[in-house]
């Protein structure tokens, strides 16, 4: 079967890359689709017969697995891959999706010999384009980048994009970066190519069978029901595309895969007089919201509009992806914007306006990994008209992550598990997605915010900020003050502002961290992923041991810092946990890793009965049971906690009526088992009265971080209590009055390395406490503060934080973490063989801290993540994070430090000399700024204002 949307152009048709279907390149004819009988078992059931499936199919299959079947409900590449433009572009803004790129456009290069089925692959190389200065940031920002990773590219000149494609108007250009191995390629025959090779390599693939649903027992993968019948399994993977979402809720335990499918226009013309040359670079007008490329002597364009259309909110149930309805007047300002950038184009016929769906996800990357709720459930879709460029890259990370356990590189931005179920609603996805296509060709300039789905999960104190001219950004769907802006200031201005120079917030933000310094603020972190893990003897201790590096038997009311680590010794998790009694603990971790931990507790922790763990983040976290709900309608007088066990939700039952809520019975039985243990038998008395659920006796819902010297004023006058180092010692916790409120949970620790104290407020009392807080604040000066001075603080300090500086492949020893690992704490705990093979063997990377020595903050770009670092001239790795010291008065960059060999290029062992000895620079953009690293934090001798000029930073050492 041809194309359809080529089928007016059939005689014309030259390029390999778009060929006709014939029934022997089908994996089976329609005729025989009814007759094959599925396989009873297999290892593993791939859904989708589009590029993703069979990528993930054929690394598979390359790593030694062979018991796979995949599944296609229509035809193989009959989906979004057979619409696809076919331009493979490796410049991307981010590291992990460029290494997916340049893998993918490595495999692609190869594919045709090792299969023998052309895939119309052309290495033509893109051009893309800056109509500002700005534009032309990023682009340098995104070269720098590529350089260091082996991947050729260049700035040029307007002149030279002439030279490179003679029929570009270059006028309005003012700088351009050309990547002269980016290529033109077939996606349908791509993932033909890829399909016979998995076949080849044992791989069973049937098309015109649709996945019904997933079975699963006890959260675990069991199989799939098709029209065809049923398959044992042991993995399933998710690649069905924009049928992902209906997927993976087909289940009887849903899984979530917030994506959604917006319309893609592109239009074909035929070919010129004098046709283009088949290598004619790929044009990226990011600016003009357009790409161009060569189509057998004519072009392909299209381009990604301010006003998307989303379309099947309500879902569909196609089988296969046909050319929607052409749309002139909607396609018109990418039509008027291509025939700006090419005016010849005016006398060219135009054969076809494709309109395609394509899927996009609430952040803009990929969705991959495994699902946090049922084990053996991967998923890889939502490619955000990507799919071509990373799909190679990001089938090879996937089939690691199965057959490995991990992936060989950090693909935590991309990962299921940093989604929870609230960005799944189809209101949510339908209005994200119309921001977020768009988004693809804005200029993304550093710290800037989605605005669709705001405002959805919200601190007891948000209207109070609010009023108080807080600035809103958004994590994990929770809305955090990044500063307060003073009265006198300009609103709109600022929030207009948007710069890769210094940034209107600095003197803000600036007075804020002084008021940390010397004063008092407080920031609302109501945000965090807090968990409680409560046992009836000893068990919350032990299996804390053993998922935990450092020593979690400490005195009751003691801190510790500490982390989740993997069995390569990496930062699954970096936490602190404070020891409320011998059998209960309370954990603190990064707002964005509420999913990721509680599916990585739920894994490792015992199924124990007597063993609870709960998600106290926020009022309604944990999810109740269907059957419970229904129940509950109409009942009250007693609270039901419900946490996860082995097969489904276990239930505590407590007595509400007794004042903080008497524990009546913790069992493992299910919500209508705990209702008939207690009323029958047990609890005859509450025969009469009714039940309701309720999440926990007291719900810490919202933390007050209070930072400053004189903090310790404003909590002694509001506590009546002693709250100096003697009294209330550094990483202490305890439960205490503040104000008229009761059980307020303080610790005295503030993620920033300053003083102070972390204040943990059930919802009823949240307003309360801050404002009493506030109220005897003033006479100390306190003020409001936000995130932006926290990150200031915290990277001042040389304070890591998970998901920037640390991951899955970063291990304490590589971080200076060593003091929250106990290697002789007496019990084994995951990771720590790995560890003491890394401590024998020595570090091949390195956390160190760099302060930016020529850098004017005034007139230089400014450093934000993600800078190559070179030393004696050598790339030797890239910056994590970023931050401004206004105590420092320098730039503060943190970034890992490799030791490559000058002959191989392998990565050689890190020390602490080889560290010191380099002579460094950071590459901003292109221009290199000379770097003082550190090891350890630089001595508070800076805690004193002085000028830059005052100030030799290397006559000082870090104690």
């Amino acid at each position: 079967m041809l194309y359809r949307l080529l089928s007016i152009v059939q005689r014309q048709r030259t390029s390999p890359g778009w060929q006709t279907w014939s029934p022997a390149r089908s994996s089976t004819s329609a005729a025989e689709a009814h007759s094959i009988a599925l396989p009873a078992q297999a290892q593993v059931v791939i859904c989708g017969g589009g590029i993703m499936g069979t990528s993930v199919a054929y690394h598979l299959s390359k790593m030694g697995w062979q018991d796979i079947v995949l599944l296609e409900q229509g035809r193989l590449a009959a989906g979004s891959t057979r619409f696809c433009a076919g331009i493979l572009s490796t410049a991307r803004h981010s590291s992990i999706e460029q290494k997916m790129a340049d893998y993918s456009n490595k495999l692609y290069h190869q594919l045709e010999q090792e299969t023998g089925i052309q895939t119309g692959y052309l290495r033509t190389g893109s051009i893309s384009l800056a109509q500002t200065q700005d534009r032309l940031i990023s682009l340098k920002r995104i070269n720098s980048r590529l350089n260091v990773v082996g991947i050729p590219s260049e700035i040029i000149s307007p002149k030279k994009v002439a030279e490179l494609h003679p029929l570009l108007n270059v006028h309005d250009l003012v700088g351009a970066m050309h990547v002269p191995e980016d290529a033109v390629v077939s996606s349908a025959d791509v993932a033909l190519a890829l399909a016979s090779a998995a076949s080849q390599n044992g791989v069973q693939i049937y098309d015109r069978t649709s996945v019904l649903h997933v079975l699963i027992k006890k959260g675990q993968v069991t199989g799939v029901e098709t029209d065809k019948g049923q398959i044992e399994c042991q993995y399933f993977v998710n690649c069905a595309g924009q049928w992902a979402y209906e997927l993976g809720l087909s289940n009887e335990e849903p899984v979530s895969i917030p994506l959604h499918a917006c319309e893609h226009f592109y239009l074909l013309t035929r070919p010129w007089d004098t046709p283009l040359q088949s290598n004619t670079p790929t044009i990226v007008d990011a600016d003009g919201r357009i790409y161009i490329r060569n189509w057998q002597g004519g072009i392909l364009s299209g381009g990604f509009e301010k006003n998307p259309k989303p379309i099947f909110t309500e879902g569909k149930n196609q089988l296969e992806i046909q050319n929607l309805r052409e749309d002139w007047d909607h396609f018109e300002p990418l039509l008027s914007s291509l025939l700006r950038r090419m005016p010849g184009l005016e006398t060219l016929e135009i054969l076809k306006l494709v309109n395609c769906p394509e899927t996009f996800t609430p952040d803009m990357k990929c969705i991959m990994g495994e699902s946090p709720v049922v084990q053996g459930y991967f998923v890889l879709a939502g490619m955000n008209s990507a799919g071509l460029s990373l799909g190679g890259g990001a089938g090879k990370f996937l089939a690691e992550w199965m057959v490995y356990g991990y992936p060989s590189e950090n693909v935590w931005e991309l990962d299921l598990q940093r989604f929870g179920a609230l960005q799944s609603s189809r209101t949510f996805l339908r209005h994200r997605v119309m921001e977020v296509m768009p988004l693809i060709y804005d200029l993304k300039v550093p710290r800037w915010d989605f605005q669709t789905g705001r405002q959805l999960r919200t601190s007891p104190l948000y209207d109070r900020l609010d009023a108080q001219g807080a600035r809103w950004m958004e994590k994990h769907g929770f809305e955090r003050p990044k500063y307060f802006v003073p009265p006198n200031k300009d609103l709109l201005a600022l929030e207009q502002s948007k710069t890769f120079y210094k940034p209107d917030w600095f003197d803000i933000v600036e007075s804020e961290v002084k008021c940390c310094k010397e004063a008092v603020c407080v920031i609302d972190m109501s945000s965090f992923t807090k968990f409680e893990i409560t046992s009836t003897g000893d068990q919350a201790l032990e299996s804390l041991q053993y998922l935990f590096s450092n020593d979690l038997d400490v005195p009751v009311g003691h801190i510790v810092h500490t982390g989740m680590l993997n069995e390569y010794g990496g930062y699954e998790n970096d936490c602190s946990i404070a020891r409320l009694t011998k059998r209960s603990f309370f954990m603190i971790s990064p707002t964005d890793q509420q999913v990721h931990c509680w599916a990585w507790l739920n894994k490792y922790l015992p199924k124990d009965s007597n063993l609870l763990l709960e998600d106290v983040t926020w009022k309604y976290t944990v999810q109740q049971s269907l059957e419970w709900r229904q129940f509950s309608r109409s009942c009250f007088g007693m609270g039901i906690t419900s946490t996860v066990s082995e097969e489904k939700e276990i239930y505590s039952a407590w007595d509400m009526a007794s004042p903080g809520g008497h524990l009546l019975v913790r069992s493992g039985l299910t919500a209508e088992e705990t209702i008939e243990y207690i009323l029958p038998a047990n609890l005859p008395h509450y025969t009469s009265r009714a039940l309701h659920a309720s999440q926990s006796a007291a719900t810490f819902s919202s933390a007050l971080n209070l930072i400053g010297p004189r903090a310790v004023d404003v909590l002694s006058e509001l506590s009546y209590a002693p709250m100096t180092p003697d009294h209330f010692p550094t990483l202490f916790c305890k439960e205490m009055s503040v104000g008229y409120a009761n059980g307020i949970r303080v610790m005295s620790m503030t993620h920033t390395g300053e003083p102070g104290f972390m204040l943990y407020i059930p919802i009823e009392y949240a307003l309360h406490v801050y404002n009493e807080v506030m109220s005897v604040g003033q006479k100390y000066g306190i003020r409001n503060a936000g995130y932006y001075a926290l990150r200031s603080l915290r990277i001042e300090k040389f304070f890591a934080f998970w998901g920037q500086d640390l991951n899955t492949l970063t291990t304490p020893l590589e971080c200076g973490g060593e003091s929250r690992v106990k290697l002789e704490k007496g019990i084994d705990f995951i990771g720590r063989d790995a560890l003491l093979q890394q401590k024998q063997n020595g570090v091949y990377k390195r956390l160190v801290m760099f302060i930016l020595d020529d850098h004017d903050t005034d007139l230089d770009l400014w450093p934000w993540w993600g800078e190559p670092i070179y030393r004696n001239g050598k790339y030797a790795g890239k910056t994590t994070s970023s931050a401004y010291s206004y105590t420092l008065e320098r730039h503060v960059c943190l970034g890992y430090v490799h030791n490559f060999s000058e002959d191989s290029g392998e990565e050689q062992v890190v020390t602490t000399d080889f560290v010191n000895r380099g002579e460094y620079e950071i590459d901003i953009a292109g221009h290199r700024f000379q770097a003082k690293a550190k090891l350890y934090p630089v001595t508070s001798f800076f805690s004193h204002k002085r000028r830059k000029d005052d100030v030799e930073l290397s006559d000082f050492h870090g104690k």
